[in-house]
């Protein structure tokens, strides 16, 4: 009996030979995570609405019109994210709008992240897979996968269910405070992961981990994490575990006094989003696509190694799962706060594949060859019926949607749209050959096909995706009835909405909010801008204002979408 096993209180489910833990060739992994984390980062507007509001607060603080402890868009304080996303997108634009688009330049350091959370997910996997709980059973002729091949192959399977996860797919390519939560999140994650082996490194990613996510507007989640880390650290058997309690007890203490401090200060510190009312099928909804692919395969985890939900590698990234899952059910089916739970469940599906049954694993590889197969033969297809206006009706739909939109035909997103394309093709036909038994197998058609269709979109789609969920088209219409040089009093107005009017319309905006009389009717107590826009719902007419002149009511896209109003000051009630 090999010292494996006699050392393992319980016997693992994993059996493994070394022919099932091929490596996934490295340039091959890189170009997954490139062909995940670039498309979007180029060419595009700030996108409504949390996308372009983090963009307004970082913006503001680079021009210089608002100071960087208190960022806001044209007065409005930011409600949640803490200062730490909105300095570290500030100070982007400050180093790269010479070269670059500000909103561009406030996107590299959130791709940067997006890049850090993969490379945290697949470390984080490795550590635990090479602990002797997470280590296959030894074979009776030998032939076992080793050590180091199995955990490389398991983080290989981690990294490619992180970016197969839909979840991960819009909100991973945001500027907004979500993406440092969720860093702060994962660092935390693979602290707890290295702590056996690495002991200096798991120390200062403890440090770093709580206080980040406190700082970007997560204290509450940043606790909770902590608690679980601290029970892990408790009943673990290894002394490096046992000692790394107090550096996670000094991360909580750092946490909580920074959060203290930023309440303090009157910035977004401790908060917590309460919903009293959580109707479960909405959270049921949420869940199932925003975590699929990786749910199935993390519960079926959980199932096949029960015994040992305790041991590092399944306690590790479960506990941190379920503090996810306990945040967005608290904030009412909230999909941004479920974002903390993929790499977790990640790592949890990783650990399927050595239990795996080969017809499972059949059954996903048809699904992901059908479904996104036919994804991206529908993206093709209306991106020739916008091209060529045939045939007449789709291309009506897209005009419908998107009323004054006029197709651009861009050579270089064709060819990396085809070069995507192809290389899709080719993977259908590597994964469909016989000769494939690596343990990351089943997850390379689901990784492949959100990267093609995430491709796709941001090269084919990109320019009608654009005008549809950029503020541009919005203000080119009020342009028509508000020269540039006019301030703008917008007091209803989202802090996306602030940010198009300043970013796009070039306006100064005083989003300062505007009070009611006793009569029920609206007048704004501010006595600066002689030009007023207020959002009204789709449908909604703008009210009659005292002081006040409408002059046009003008839609974002179509008759369904947000409008805004249009006021001037009359000339006996200007300052």
């Amino acid at each position: 009996m090999s010292s494996r096993t006699a050392h393992s209180p319980t016997v693992t489910p994993a059996l493994v030979t070394q022919k099932a833990v091929r490596r996934l060739p490295r340039w091959a992994l890189i170009l997954f995570c490139a062909a995940y984390i670039l498309p979007g980062l180029f060419g595009r507007d700030p996108w409504k609405n949390e996308d372009i509001a983090s963009f307004g607060h970082m913006w503001s603080v680079a021009q210089g019109q608002a100071p960087w402890l208190h960022p806001n868009v044209g007065g409005v304080l930011p409600t949640s994210g803490g200062v730490l996303p909105y300095w570290l997108g500030s100070a982007s634009i400050l180093a790269f709008s010479h070269w670059m688009d500000p909103a561009m330049a406030a996107r590299i350091p959130f791709a940067l992240l997006l890049g850090v959370i993969l490379a945290l997910t697949w470390y984080t996997t490795f550590h635990l897979a090479k602990t002797d709980a997470a280590q296959p059973l030894p074979l009776a002729f030998g032939g076992e996968a080793s050590p180091n091949d199995y955990a490389r192959a398991v983080a290989d399977g981690a990294l490619l269910a992180l970016i197969a996860t839909l979840g991960l797919l819009q909100l991973g390519h945001e500027t907004t405070p979500e993406l440092l939560q969720l860093t702060g999140s994962t660092l935390f994650l693979y602290s707890l992961a290295a702590a056996q082996t690495l002991t200096g490194a798991s120390r200062v990613a403890t440090l770093l981990s709580l206080p980040i996510m406190a700082a970007s507007g997560s204290p509450t989640v940043a606790m909770l994490l902590g608690a679980s880390g601290l029970l892990i650290c408790a009943r673990s058997r290894h002394a490096e575990m046992r000692h790394h309690t107090a550096w996670v007890l000094a991360a909580l203490a750092l946490s909580a006094a920074l959060a203290t401090a930023l309440t303090q200060a009157g910035l977004p510190g401790w908060a917590w989003r309460w919903e009293t009312r959580l109707v479960p099928n909405d959270l049921f909804r949420v869940v199932i696509w925003f975590t699929w692919p990786t749910l199935p395969l993390a519960v079926l985890t959980v199932w096949h190694w029960r015994r040992q939900t305790m041991r590092r590698h399944i306690a590790v990234p479960l506990l941190s799962a379920l503090v996810g899952f306990a945040a967005s059910a608290s904030m009412g089916a909230n999909d941004r706060a479920l974002l903390e739970a993929l790499p977790a469940l990640a790592v949890l599906a990783a650990f399927a594949l050595p239990i795996l049954q080969r017809s499972l694993g059949a059954a996903l590889d048809w699904f992901s060859v059908f479904f996104f197969t036919t994804c991206a033969a529908a993206i093709w297809f209306i991106y020739v019926a916008m091209q060529t206006g045939k045939p007449a009706k789709t291309a009506a739909n897209v005009a419908k949607l998107v009323p004054g939109y006029q197709s651009y035909f861009s050579i270089p997103a064709l060819v990396f749209a085809l070069i995507g394309s192809v290389l899709w093709l080719a993977l259908v036909r590597w994964r469909t050959g016989r000769h494939t038994h690596a343990l990351w197998k089943s997850l390379v058609l689901p990784a492949g096909g959100v990267a093609l269709c995430w491709l796709l979109f941001l090269t084919l789609w990109l320019p009608v995706i654009d005008q549809s969920r950029s503020y541009r088209l919005l203000l080119t219409r009020v342009h028509a009835y508000v020269p540039r040089t006019e301030c703008i009093h917008a007091p209803n107005a989202s802090v996306g909405l602030l940010t198009g009017l300043e970013y796009f319309g070039g306006y100064q905006v005083d989003g300062r909010p505007i009070v009611q009389n006793r009569q029920s009717r609206l007048f704004s107590d501010n006595r600066v801008c002689n030009v007023m826009v207020l959002k009204m719902s789709p449908h909604e007419l703008g009210p009659e204002i005292i002081g006040w002149r409408k002059v046009a009511q003008v839609n974002q896209r179509t008759r369904n979408s947000e409008s805004v109003a249009i006021y001037l000051r009359r000339p006996s009630n200007r300052p």
